[in-house]
C-alpha cells in the first residue's frame, strides 16, 4: 500500500459530468493528516507511518498522549492511525498527507463503522420471510423453527437469529474517485460510503487489481 488517508463523511450529493450524466457521490473531508511518528524495522520491528487527523482541545488529551504529540511537535489530534506504506521511509514527522494523494479515476477501499440500528428481529436483520398476516395463522413476524428437538437437541452455532444490527466495521471495496478538490481537502467518491455523517472513514488504495 502506497496511498491512504483519514477523512470524515460530509454527506451525499450528485454531480453531472461533461456528457450530462448524473453520478451520485459521497463527499469526504479528507485530511490534512500530519505524520506523528515513523516506525522502522530497526526500532519497532515493522515499517509504518502513524498519522493524526482532526484537531483536539488540549484539555481533552491525557498526559501520555499529550507527551506523544509534544515529542512529535504537532498539535493534538482526535484520531490516530497507522498505515503500513511500502515507502514509509520516505516520510518524516510533521509531513502532511492531503487529499491530492488521490486523483480522479483512482479506485479505493472505504472503511467505517456502520450506522447502529439497535436490536432487530430476523426479518429486518437477515431478510427472512414473515408468515401469513391473517388472524388465525398465529405466525406473523416470528423467526420460525430454530432446529429439531431430540436430535440434535440444540441450536447450531451461526444460526441466524434476532440481535444487534449495525455498529460494525464495514469496508466497501473498489469505489471510484470522481473528483478531488485539493484546495478544500474534499474527495468525491462514486456511490455510498459506510457510516453516518461526521463518521471517521479510512480511505486506502484498493486491494483489487482486476478493475
Amino acid at each position: 500500500m502506497k496511498k491512504a488517508i483519514l477523512a470524515t463523511k460530509v454527506g451525499m450529493t450528485q454531480i453531472f459530468n461533461e456528457d450530462g450524466v448524473l453520478t451520485p457521490v459521497t463527499v469526504l473531508q479528507a485530511g490534512p493528516c500530519v505524520v506523528t511518528q515513523v516506525k522502522t524495522v530497526e526500532n519497532d520491528g515493522y515499517s509504518a507511518v502513524q498519522v493524526g487527523f482532526a484537531d483536539k482541545k488540549e484539555k481533552l488529551v491525557n498526559k501520555p498522549t499529550k507527551g506523544h504529540y509534544d515529542k512529535a511537535g504537532v498539535s493534538y489530534k482526535r484520531f490516530l492511525k497507522e498505515f503500513r506504506f511500502e515507502n514509509a521511509e520516505e516520510y518524516s514527522v510533521k509531513d502532511e498527507i492531503k487529499a491530492d494523494i488521490f486523483a480522479a479515476g483512482d479506485h479505493i477501499d472505504a472503511s467505517a463503522i456502520s450506522k447502529g440500528k439497535g436490536f432487530q428481529g430476523a426479518i429486518k436483520r437477515l431478510g427472512q420471510s414473515r408468515g401469513p398476516m391473517a388472524h388465525g395463522s398465529k405466525f406473523h413476524r416470528h423467526q420460525g423453527s430454530n432446529g429439531s428437538a431430540t436430535t440434535p437437541g440444540r441450536v447450531f452455532k451461526g444460526k441466524g437469529m434476532p440481535g444487534q444490527m449495525g455498529g460494525k466495521k464495514i469496508t466497501i471495496q473498489n469505489l471510484e474517485v470522481v473528483k478531488v478538490d485539493a484546495e478544500n481537502n474534499l474527495i468525491l467518491v462514486k456511490g455510498a460510503v459506510p457510516g453516518p455523517k461526521k463518521a471517521l472513514v479510512t480511505l486506502k488504495e484498493t486491494v483489487k487489481t482486476d478493475i
